[in-house]
């Protein structure tokens, strides 16, 4: 009975990410990119929340993972005919071979993971203030090396001619990858174990729970899914820059999670989504929008809307618009499904 119930939680984001997916096929290509960039965006909220959602620990840091698994499929997936011209100063190994798609995707993953790992180990002794500092420091420094370090790629220059592979299809089955891991970590042990350090560090220490262990894990699996949806970014757009995963896409998947509901994968997804729906039509917006009348907005509105909102939010209903729940696709006897966090 708690297996089904727990198989209907599930069901509700992917057939959510289902019908996102369907959708975006009756749209021309110029909207169809929005419907893409939803999707990624919900592996990137998805793989944000592993960590945050469960920890309760605020991390600035996740769209570093999501920049090194994005310039790590980039680079290994550009033709390596052209790779003397477009990345001259890289590493033979770099830029004598190439690799597949799903190929750079793993990569992606494998990079972000290890990543995670290895700044994860001293930071996560951290909480608080200090911890969002220093996992914003590592944002900082991360964003320099790829801005800088032209031997692993092409620097502050655009990485371009990157396989645009992440269509409907892939963008949808990667979201629910991601979505899928997401959930069997918070159900598993360990995810149960991280969210009782969430509720309350002294007593889970004071049970045998090893904080510094939990935490670790799970910055680790959230890195791997962080790099694997900087994989599906680079193929959807088929080029990147360091600054387009940087500040602005912190801001935005923060806010993702915050207005869903930081508690909740369901909340995770359905704030992706809204938010990236949002951010589209003010994007649009800002280029000029025929609704019967011509709306223009000046550049940079989409931003402090989404700003707005997340404070209304934070003011308002400081659990999300679903209260930090799941939800499942049958109510058991007219009670409420209680969400996992």
């Amino acid at each position: 009975m708690r297996r089904l119930a727990a198989l209907q939680q599930l069901a509700v984001p992917i057939l959510l990410l289902l019908a996102v997916g369907v959708a975006g096929n009756f749209f021309s290509r110029s909207i169809e990119i929005y419907f893409r960039n939803s999707l990624v965006m919900v592996a990137v909220v998805a793989a944000l929340y592993v960590f945050v959602g469960n920890s309760g620990v605020v991390s600035f840091g996740q769209v570093s993972f999501v920049a090194v698994g994005a310039f790590a499929a980039g680079v290994t997936t550009v033709p390596a005919d052209v790779k003397p011209a477009t990345l001259p100063d890289a590493f033979a190994l770099i830029r004598d071979h190439s690799l597949g798609n799903v190929e750079s995707l793993l990569l992606a993953a494998v990079c972000g993971g290890i990543f995670a790992f290895l700044i994860g180990a001293p930071l996560m002794r951290l909480s608080g203030l200090a911890a969002g500092i220093a996992t914003f420091a590592v944002l900082e420094i991360t964003h320099n090396i790829l801005r800088y370090w032209t031997k692993i790629g092409p620097g502050a220059g655009l990485l371009s001619l990157v396989p645009e592979t992440t269509g409907l299809l892939q963008g949808t089955v990667g979201a629910i990858v991601v979505v899928g891991v997401a959930f069997a970590y918070q159900r598993s042990r360990l995810g149960r174990l991280l969210r009782a350090t969430r509720e309350d560090p002294a007593a889970a220490q004071a049970v045998g729970v090893n904080v510094h262990r939990q935490r670790l894990w799970a910055f680790t699996l959230s890195g791997a899914l962080s790099g694997f949806a900087g994989g599906l970014l680079v193929h959807m757009f088929g080029s990147i820059t360091t600054e387009q995963v940087y500040l602005e896409l912190t801001f935005l998947s923060l806010a993702m999670l915050v207005v869903g509901g930081a508690t909740s994968l369901f909340g995770a997804v359905l704030g992706a989504l809204v938010v990236s729906g949002l951010d589209a039509f003010l994007g649009q917006a800002e280029e000029g929008v025929d609704l019967g009348f011509t709306l223009d907005l000046p550049t940079g509105t989409r931003l402090v809307v989404v700003g707005v909102l997340m404070a209304l939010v934070l003011i308002l209903r400081p659990s999300g618009i679903t209260g930090g729940r799941e939800l499942s696709l049958r109510l058991p006897r007219g009670r409420r499904a209680k969400g996992a966090g």
